[in-house]
């Protein structure tokens, strides 16, 4: 291939780079600001929250859709009256206004259990002097049912703004006596209230 034809589009390509830009570089000024920017309003939704003290609350009372007159009744109020106790918060004096209103509900739900059970087969033979020879397996068996369990929920709410503060709701067994119906509703509100504070 002859030298000439190799050199020739090199030369051609650094001509072309000697070339003028096309493109010249400009500036236009930014446009005026709006009027607004002269005041900007203060935006909370672009702060973040100021953290809540949870020690300011110190007493509670029932809240008006506290249903503690419902299906559990009496040992409702007293699961829950219990675990805000050992929680340090107590009930409002008469005539002083409370620092959390409470809410708390049970009702009965029902649930769907599975329960899985192997059942083993084998087969083979087995001597005198011989060895077993033969082959094993499990074959499951799946059971489903259905059972009612109680669910604990509890709320608790600012007094003087009603915000809720905290939340949380738990499972017990519904059935039984009402000694252990009473049991696992105070077990229930110990863990509704398990979390609480948030610290």
């Amino acid at each position: 291939m002859p030298r000439q034809s190799i050199l020739l589009p090199l030369f051609l390509a650094l001509a072309a780079c000697q070339a003028g830009n096309p493109y010249t570089a400009q500036s236009l000024p930014y446009p005026p600001a709006p009027a607004a920017a002269a005041n900007p309003a203060l935006d909370p939704g672009s702060y973040p929250a100021a953290p809540l003290d949870y020690g300011q609350y110190r007493s509670w009372n029932w809240s008006g859709t506290a249903d503690v007159a419902g299906t559990y009744g009496t040992p409702l109020q007293d699961a829950v009256s219990q675990q805000l106790d050992q929680l340090g918060l107590r009930p409002a004096r008469p005539g002083n206004a409370p620092d959390l209103q409470v809410s708390a509900e049970a009702h009965n739900e029902q649930r769907t259990r599975q329960v899985t059970d192997y059942y083993s087969a084998s087969y083979g033979y087995y001597g005198w002097h011989d060895p077993w020879y033969g082959y094993g397996a499990a074959i499951p068996v799946t059971r489903t049912y259905n059972v009612v369990v109680g669910v604990l929920r509890i709320d608790l709410l600012d007094a003087r703004n009603g915000q809720r503060v905290w939340s949380g709701s738990a499972e017990f067994d519904a059935s039984g006596s009402q000694r252990e119906q009473g049991a696992a509703l105070r077990e229930a509100a110990r863990q509704a209230l398990a979390g609480y504070p948030p610290y």
